[in-house]
């Protein structure tokens, strides 16, 4: 009997939210036609406006905060690489080790203190604030249906009245429910008539306290880690000091064959003994076979510049007699880069750099733009964000509603996603640009 009891008020309940609907549903038609007035607040509306912009304001400052915190991470792990590096290539015998091991462990304690009090002073705070917008937004659309529910209360009590056969149990009926649906509006209204102005007037002082938070931490960071910077400076000048007589120069060189700026041969030290400062030479020219007679012709090298053609007592090729790739080359030689240098820029202006190919993949999504390799891992924080790893390739394609694009975002999917799915709703996503470099 208990069971029967409790389906038949589980049964009652829902005819009643039924009937609630359709209601209010034959209402709302009715206002739009113009057969029923609708009661207005125009007040409450602005406040309505108002508490829409600020979620709307808050939600993308969360969301650049996040992605602020992502960087801030991904800086803490490369300047902890750069430190690993330092320590690895610090030689046990190089006075200043043990100081450059605890700068390095003082660095990293410093970014981990830098992003935990931004999570903890800013991040969280953050969410805090926007918790209380689900719940006020809930009940600003609860109020909007008991709006409906007084309005079509008043409009069944005006015609009960109006009517020309009066049916004073009905009208009583009718002037009972109107008084209740009134009751439960008004109590809902007056609420959100406080709350809501001062939700809004509360941005200005929350604004204040996180750009303070975050400028002030990300100040005291600064500060500190000059300190630091500072410190590994003198470590490493007291190296330098130290080892001052092994100091190596690196200068780039012209090829052997390659006469210098103005057709003049470099000239040898006043002694002609070797230079006081040890020169890494970046490529050399082979030598001439024995026996070659003086003034012959030397074949040509692709890694030769043109200028390096001319030999005692030749001539220079006729104007026009280089093409693109060796005229490249000769104005580059001619700026004392290193040949290498100008080996591979004549092999590019050739089209001949390996691995080079311009033929195109017939299998791109639609759109595609262009494609970016992911520079730091990145960790998604909504369900519509890429999830990224060094080296990752993802192809760029266009937001379908440009409109929702943010700055310093991009679409697009993962290359080894959409090779092996070929489905842009699964695979596609959003990933910050700043995250990535442009590859093709």
């Amino acid at each position: 009997m208990a069971e029967m009891g409790s389906k038949g008020v589980t049964a009652g309940k829902i005819a009643s939210n039924v009937q609630k609907k359709l209601t209010r549903a034959q209402e709302k038609v009715l206002q739009k036609l113009g057969k029923a007035d609708e009661t207005k607040d125009e007040q409450f509306e602005q406040c309505v406006q108002n508490f829409n912009k600020q979620l709307t304001e808050g939600t993308r400052l969360q969301k650049d905060l996040r992605t602020y915190l992502a960087s801030v991470k991904a800086m803490h792990e490369a300047s902890k690489k750069l430190n690993e590096c330092l320590q690895e290539v610090y030689e046990p015998d190089w006075p200043g080790r043990d100081e450059a091991n605890k700068i390095a462990e003082n660095n990293d304690l410093l970014w981990m203190d830098y992003h935990q009090k931004l999570v903890d002073q800013a991040l969280l705070t953050m969410d805090t604030y926007l918790g209380q917008f689900p719940d006020i937004k809930s009940r600003i659309a609860k109020r909007g249906r008991k709006l409906v529910d007084y309005d079509s209360a008043r409009h069944h009590y005006e015609s009960l009245q109006t009517a020309k056969k009066k049916d004073e149990v009905k009208i009583a009926k009718a002037e009972e429910e109107l008084i209740k649906a009134q009751k439960v509006f008004e109590e809902m209204n007056v609420d959100l008539q406080e709350e809501l102005p001062s939700l809004w007037n509360s941005r200005v002082g929350f604004y204040v306290n996180t750009f303070q938070s975050i400028a002030g931490l990300e100040e005291n960071f600064h500060k500190e880690m000059s300190k630091l910077n500072q410190n590994l400076n003198d470590v490493l000048v007291s190296l330098e000091k130290h080892h001052g007589s092994n100091t190596f120069t690196v200068k780039a060189q012209p090829s052997d064959n390659a006469p210098a700026k103005g057709n003049k041969s470099p000239s040898p030290p006043p002694d002609g003994s070797p230079a006081a400062t040890p020169e890494i030479r970046v490529n050399h020219e082979p030598e001439a076979a024995s026996g070659a007679t003086p003034g012959a012709s030397i074949p040509k090298s692709p890694s030769q510049p043109a200028e390096a053609l001319e030999v005692a007592g030749g001539t220079q090729p006729a104007p026009g007699a280089q093409d693109p790739g060796e005229t490249a080359a000769s104005e580059a030689a001619s700026s004392s880069l290193p040949a290498v240098v100008v080996e591979t820029f004549s092999a590019t202006v050739n089209g001949t750099v390996e691995g080079s190919s311009g033929a195109g993949r017939l299998d791109l999504p639609p759109g595609f733009m262009f494609k970016v390799q992911a520079q730091h891992d990145y960790t998604a924080t909504d369900t519509d964000e890429l999830q990224l790893k060094a080296g990752d390739m993802v192809l760029v394609i266009p937001f379908q509603n440009p409109e929702e694009q943010d700055e310093g975002w991009l679409m697009g999917v993962k290359e080894s996603d959409w090779n092996q799915h070929k489905e842009l709703e699964k695979c596609r996503g959003v990933f910050p640009e700043n995250f990535t470099e442009r590859v093709q």
